[in-house]
């Protein structure tokens, strides 16, 4: 069985993380403190299945994660961040948690209202809890700033997502690590040949996932493990995305559920990113005939 990762042994891997990009020289140290943290990696992806309806061909869904604002990553980088979603021009948008990284010592919370008020979409904005939004006693501050920002936040509750008549589920459950996530609690009433999307911030969830009638899990947590080594890999990866960190999984005996575990915007306990550039993901649906 593998070992769990207590957050001590996650900071100590982070540290590890660090020394080797400092032991790349100066100028790999420079890159990832000041550059790459600074970059932005839209991905594009198509989404096929027969149950999304013909109805949401074209459908689009921008997913953006893990900003932890108030630890190097700022207000003006929002609106930055904010601007490209707008132009993208989404039917959806949801994010998949780690708004502030301690939500309580952060002092513009307003500020975030502001700027995340300018999101549309016509289907909706969505958001779930991810662990820094639970810590620190802040659980009660993002969900104001949410409500505020016009976000709707899933607590293990789903919702029908409908355009022309025809419609999918959208399913959001609380974080692993912090709250008390409940898969089963979103799907009652859900009818079973609907096409069903699941947020949840800890991607390592999708196993337990696979086990109830969902087809699409966008998660984040995981930073894509905020720094890696050539022909290594993520050296930092925290609990609850040690097995799953970045990009597309198949999951299931019949890979049945499909697991996108997005990047994150922001960085978390040290400022580098490398080999991980923050990403922002645009889901395109289209009916598998």
């Amino acid at each position: 069985m593998k070992k769990k990762q207590t957050r001590r042994s996650f900071l100590k891997t982070m540290i590890g993380g660090m020394l080797a990009v400092v032991g790349l020289g100066s100028g790999g140290y420079f890159y990832a403190r000041e550059v790459e943290p600074g970059l932005l990696d839209i991905q594009s992806h198509e989404i096929s299945h027969a149950l999304i309806p013909k109805g949401m061909d074209g459908f689009r869904i921008v997913q953006f994660s893990d900003t932890h604002l108030g630890f190097h990553y700022s207000l003006k980088q929002l609106e930055k961040l904010a601007r490209k979603i707008t132009n993208l021009k989404p039917d959806l948008i949801v994010f998949s948690g780690d708004l502030m990284d301690d939500p309580n010592s952060y002092e513009s919370p307003n500020e975030i209202i502001s700027i995340l008020q300018e999101l549309k979409a016509p289907a909706g904005k969505y958001a779930i809890f991810g662990n820094h939004d639970h810590g620190g006693y802040g659980t009660e501050l993002y969900q104001e700033v949410m409500d505020a920002s016009g976000f709707t936040t899933l607590l293990n509750e789903g919702v029908s997502i409908e355009r022309t008549g025809e419609s999918f589920y959208l399913l959001g459950i609380d974080d692993k690590m912090l709250g008390k996530p409940n898969i089963a609690k979103p799907l009652e009433n859900v009818p079973k040949n609907i096409y069903k999307i699941l947020l949840s911030h800890a991607p390592d969830v999708a196993d337990e996932a696979a086990e109830f009638d969902i087809h699409l899990q966008l998660s984040g947590h995981s930073h894509g493990g905020q720094i890696k080594v050539p022909l290594i890999g993520a050296l930092v990866v925290p609990p609850y995305a040690e097995k799953y960190h970045e990009g597309f999984y198949f999951i299931g005996p019949e890979e049945s559920l499909t697991l996108y575990v997005n990047r994150g915007l922001g960085t978390t306990r040290l400022p580098f990113r490398f080999m991980s550039k923050p990403e922002l993901t645009v889901f395109t649906l289209k009916n598998k005939a």
